[in-house]
């Protein structure tokens, strides 16, 4: 006990700037005011004018220096939620653990919380040390040192535009190193996200993380399974959405931190082909960030998840099994063991295993059943997923642009591509039934063209 409150006291005086605050001008900090979010701006300048401080805050900043499109906005003040409420016209009040306000524009939101103070021995932990309530407010100073690391300590006034910088966060953010403010094993305690936060920023930046902030993370990756599901799930999302989705997974399995979300990932990176189907499809992911474009959460972790249920599908289906009822089997195990450990949202899963189950459908679908699958809400979706099985040789590509083709086509040109199929199934059923008599088996239904795979 003695040793760790020596360690908290030397990681908090390391941490500690050695003479205040240092206020870097545009020069030094590089933001171009035009980048940031307006209605941010405004919230700081309402809060400004009426005797508070407040200042744009955390991952914004730290993007904006880094050179990075901000996903969000946040703001620190030393206004209390009670006191910031009336202020703004549309505002609330939210949060239980943590509690802030909600400055709603339109379809921005800026959230805004108050300076917190330190920790304290009378705030409610539960027994690993997670701060379970916290609604302690404080200091400038003291929000900072609550920060979780260096590059997440950096305020910017868009008044001044000046950054003030309290742990030397900016030089940190410009030698792309991961610093956590304070005792790393302590800090990690408190909130065991901070750990899947360093590796994210660490792969997100392209950068280390600092040794003593990276020690800890493996003998402590257990606490992890202790994280309420739908925060563990939320932080999941923005690890495999931050652009570099592979390499945030393989940086979790460097320091075990992978067994507490995607526990099945080991067993999928040794099917064969499993870890390149993953890159595959975490790159299509990757590329659709970097374009601005939305990611369905359905589609990435059915995508993470497929390997294995293919390989329990084929294992089904060899015991015996219909297609369909080896499928469905398969996909109920493999969801059951995920959920376990990461609790994917309901409606996420039906997603998923939509997608799954229209996969044999594109392989043996009639002329009769294409318009009732176009008809289907994940038809789009379940293309873009026989294209990614395609592209992993599972299926033959053929068969994968032709849906394609169809999924872009206009009612006009389905109809044709249809009726041309049909009359290509009525000359398959044709040869099919000379063929009986020389003792072949018939098949039972034509495939759209040729399929392969699965």
């Amino acid at each position: 006990m003695f040793t760790k409150t020596i360690k908290h006291f030397v990681g908090r005086l390391f941490s500690a700037p050695p003479s205040g605050p240092r206020r870097l001008g545009r020069d030094s900090h590089g933001i171009d005011r035009r980048n940031v979010s307006r209605h941010a701006i405004k919230v700081c300048e309402v809060l400004q004018q009426h005797g508070y401080a407040a200042y744009i805050v955390g991952g914004a900043v730290r993007d904006l220096i880094a050179g990075l499109p901000p996903k969000d906005f946040d703001v620190a003040t030393s206004a209390t939620p009670e006191q910031i409420r009336p202020l703004f016209r549309r505002a609330r009040i939210i949060g239980r653990r943590f509690q802030l306000v909600h400055v709603v524009f339109g379809q921005e939101i800026i959230e805004t919380s108050t300076f917190r103070a330190p920790t304290s021995d009378t705030q409610e932990t539960d027994e690993h040390g997670r701060i379970l309530r916290d609604n302690l407010f404080g200091t400038h100073e003291q929000d900072a040192a609550r920060r979780d690391f260096t590059l997440n300590a950096l305020y910017y006034d868009p008044m001044t535009e000046e950054v003030i910088d309290f742990h030397h966060g900016v030089a940190d953010l410009k030698n792309r190193v991961v610093r956590i403010i304070g005792d790393a094993e302590t800090r990690y305690r408190e909130d065991p996200v901070r750990m899947l936060r360093a590796v994210r920023f660490e792969t997100k930046l392209s950068g280390t993380i600092a040794p003593s902030s990276r020690e800890p993370i493996k003998r402590m990756a257990e606490l992890i399974e202790y994280i309420p599901a739908s925060r563990l799930f939320d932080e999941m999302l923005k690890l495999l959405t931050c652009g570099h989705a592979m390499d945030c997974l393989r940086h979790l399995r460097e320091v075990g931190l992978h067994k507490g979300m995607l526990p099945l990932i080991d067993a999928i990176f040794a099917q064969p082909g499993g870890e390149a189907f993953v890159e595959l499809a975490l790159a299509r992911t990757d590329a659709r960030i970097r374009a601005g474009k939305t990611v369905s959460p359905s589609f990435l972790f059915g995508s993470l998840l497929w390997k294995l249920v293919d390989q329990r599908w084929r294992e089904g289906t060899s015991r015996g099994e219909s297609r369909i009822q080896a499928l469905m089997n398969a996909a109920d195990s493999v969801m059951e063991e995920q959920t376990r450990k990461l609790a994917i949202q309901r409606r996420y899963q039906s997603d998923m295993r939509e997608i799954w189950f229209m996969q044999p459908r594109f392989e043996r679908a009639t002329a009769k059943t294409v318009w009732r699958m176009l008809d289907q809400p994940r038809f789009r979706a379940s293309v873009d997923f026989l294209q990614l099985r395609a592209e992993a040789r599972e299926v033959d590509s053929v068969l994968a642009q032709w849906w394609m083709d169809l999924a872009n086509a206009d009612d006009a040109t389905r109809a044709d591509m249809i009726e041309t199929y049909q009359q290509q199934n009525r000359g398959a059923s044709n040869g099919t039934r000379r063929r009986r008599h020389r003792g072949r088996r018939p098949k039972t239904d034509a495939a759209v063209p040729d399929a392969g795979g699965a």
